[in-house]
């Protein structure tokens, strides 16, 4: 008898974990994504402000699947799903499904606005990351071509719009890159033309946290010379200038962009139901409506949970994606075997943010760390968390060269051809 094809499109952390849930289901697993790879997003900051390699941060889909005797995979773009005939949609044609799990992820919002998405660098894809990395370098070195200050000034003038982790992140690395690394390689620079600028339109950096370690993490940020505009909404971006709500204008030659996200175009295209930022509304088993045989899971998925003040949407973080992996792994073992699905209930592990050196923010429930403590658990659970042992390894490795010698092996610019 022909056992039961799961399809997941989708091979972030919410696929795999969820591949890897099937282990020993009597199915055949399919993970199909536009990539070859698995990407940990976490430090993809990393290879922007050049510290890590994209392979240390990367590995091939069909390598982590090693493992899994029932699973293969497939490269693919997905265009939509065609729910009467049970067909995930792709640009290599149809592929048929008798579980499908959407698990596409997301991608940066730039709100309707084509400038935005024109003039500046998101941060959401390994090739983003190197597209940022690359200009960074690149306007340094253009920078000295010019005798003009103000032109000088503009080209080392460096925006970071968003202050959500990501943002505060790359905000502190892009500082530490400048001040530690290339204030050496630039022996003629002067500092004072150098700005690096996290613009937020909330009152506060890292909203989802606590107030007081919103308030560490900005007083980590003003320390490390990286000017923090609150109540800063960005109106335009130029490729020389970005202006605020209110016509405040910043000269500058790069603005990188963290301030929305919203999942991917899967959920329009296949027609369904969305909630906020385009997520595909599901029930409380993570099924989509209607569609028993289909579920939704990650940053895709618009699950909902009660809280204190009501029920709200789901976070999309990590965690929650992998979390409904295995949960939807189990549901699907349960169906194959004529049972049902259950209730996904999320389980908060907490949340952290580094802003570089020496300084970082913890919130693990009513445990809340800043500085040095906070650092130390922000370098411990990324590093357990790398994909691979020899990623961990290499990471290692790069992590202690940079804070020893103050150094980034890998500034180089790169341009690939195909």
């Amino acid at each position: 008898m022909k056992r039961p094809r799961v399809v997941i499109a989708g091979a972030g952390f919410g696929g795999l974990t969820c591949a890897r849930a099937l282990k020993k289901t009597p199915v055949e697993v399919l993970l199909v994504d536009r990539n070859n790879y698995h990407l940990f997003t976490p430090l993809l900051y990393q290879v922007a402000s050049a510290l890590l390699d994209p392979g240390e941060i990367a590995r091939p889909v069909r390598q982590l699947i090693r493992p899994l005797p029932n699973a293969d995979f497939l490269q693919a773009s997905i265009t939509g799903v065609d729910f009467a005939a049970r067909r995930l949609l792709t640009d290599h044609g149809p592929i048929a499904y008798d579980y499908l799990v959407l698990a596409t992820g997301a991608q940066s919002d730039y709100f309707g606005n084509p400038a935005l998405a024109r003039h500046s660098l998101g941060l959401k894809e390994l090739d983003e990351g190197l597209a940022v990395r690359n200009r960074i370098l690149s306007q340094f070195e253009a920078s000295r071509w010019t005798s003009d200050s103000a032109t000088r000034r503009m080209l080392l003038t460096f925006a970071i719009a968003g202050g959500g982790p990501t943002g505060v992140e790359m905000a502190g690395a892009v500082s530490e890159l400048i001040r530690l690394v290339l204030r050496k390689d630039y022996r003629d620079l002067d500092t004072n033309e150098v700005r690096v600028v996290l613009i937020e339109a909330a009152p506060y950096v890292l909203g989802a946290f606590q107030p007081s370690l919103r308030e560490a993490a900005r007083r980590s940020l003003e320390r490390k010379g990286i000017e923090v505009m609150l109540n800063s909404k960005v109106e335009a971006v130029t490729e020389s200038s970005l202006r605020l709500a209110g016509g405040t204008e910043i000269p500058t030659g790069m603005v990188i962009w963290t301030a929305g996200v919203r999942a991917s175009e899967i959920g329009k295209a296949a027609g369904v139901q969305l909630a906020r930022q385009a997520r595909i509304k599901v029930d409380p088993t993570l099924q989509i409506p209607g569609h028993p045989v289909v579920f939704a899971i990650g940053d895709l998925a618009g699950a909902r949970q009660h809280a204190m003040d009501g029920e709200a949407l789901l976070p999309m973080l990590i965690p929650v994606a992998m979390q409904a992996g295995k949960h939807v792994g189990a549901c699907i073992s349960e169906l194959v075997a004529q049972g049902g699905a259950r209730a996904f209930r999320y389980q908060d592990p907490g949340i952290m943010a580094t802003i570089g050196r020496n300084s970082a923010v913890a919130q693990i429930g009513w445990v809340h760390l800043s500085g040095f403590l906070g650092w130390v658990t922000w370098l411990t659970v990324h590093l357990v968390k790398v994909i691979s042992f020899r990623s961990r390894l290499v990471v290692l490795i790069n992590w202690a060269w940079e804070y020893l010698f103050y150094d980034r092996p890998i500034r180089i610019i790169v341009r690939a051809r195909q």
